[in-house]
């Protein structure tokens, strides 16, 4: 039996990879195969794909480049890595994964792409496969910048390329997560992420059990 596909998305210091290791340490309880994975860098070289998209400075290359670069990671995420283990029954729960590109290379970037070639980009590289459900922690990003700040203070590596944009670009990406959500009402589930990690970990399994159909408690 095939398994699921999980994917976290959000905006920066939203917590989705807190929630995201604390939903897959809850499925070790309960599943025999599950897999944590993350774009950019799910693999060996989506890691060296990783340090060239979100360190450094920010106009190093324009977004028709950026986007090509996330799409050569997530082809090779999805034949090396998802897709096997979603054939092996695996539940694949994944920290970020097409819903970021549109949020940032498209809405983020106020719509310079078009959105017509994203779609043609993500047909090409992963033709009709979608997640099985996408979870969007949504966050008012004066406080997910604060936080993503904070964490980044304490890294080896200065992951914060993103961060170093300004405000409108975030508020535009966050307006980019809303609207995915509200186009695919099926696949998509907002969350409020203001609130205690404890709270949103409760909600997620509390999303993830009832699309499911399972009685899991924490």
């Amino acid at each position: 039996m095939r398994g699921r596909f999980i994917t976290f998305e959000g905006g920066e210091g939203c917590g989705k990879s807190t929630q995201i290791r604390l939903l897959y340490d809850f499925f070790k309880q309960k599943l025999e195969n599950v897999v944590l994975t993350k774009e950019p860098g799910g693999t060996e070289i989506g890691l060296q794909l990783r340090q060239i998209l979100v360190e450094g400075e920010i106009n190093k290359f324009d977004e028709k480049a950026e986007a090509l670069l996330f799409f050569a990671d997530r082809r090779i995420h999805l034949t090396q890595k998802v897709w096997p283990a979603l054939e092996q029954g695996a539940w694949v729960l994944s920290d970020r994964y097409a819903d970021s590109t549109m949020a940032y290379q498209y809405y983020a970037y106020d719509k310079r792409l078009h959105k017509e070639d994203i779609e043609m980009l993500y047909q090409f590289a992963a033709g009709d496969f979608k997640p099985d459900l996408t979870l969007i922690l949504d966050l008012d990003p004066k406080i997910g910048l604060q936080r993503s700040f904070q964490k980044a203070s304490g890294m080896a590596h200065q992951e914060t390329r993103n961060e170093n944009r300004d405000l409108k670009w975030h508020e535009n990406l966050r307006r980019g997560f809303l609207e995915i959500a509200q186009a695919e009402p099926t696949r998509c589930v907002v969350l409020n992420a203001n609130q205690s990690v404890e709270d949103l970990h409760q909600e997620v399994v509390r999303t993830v059990c009832e699309r499911f159909g399972l009685s899991w408690k924490i």
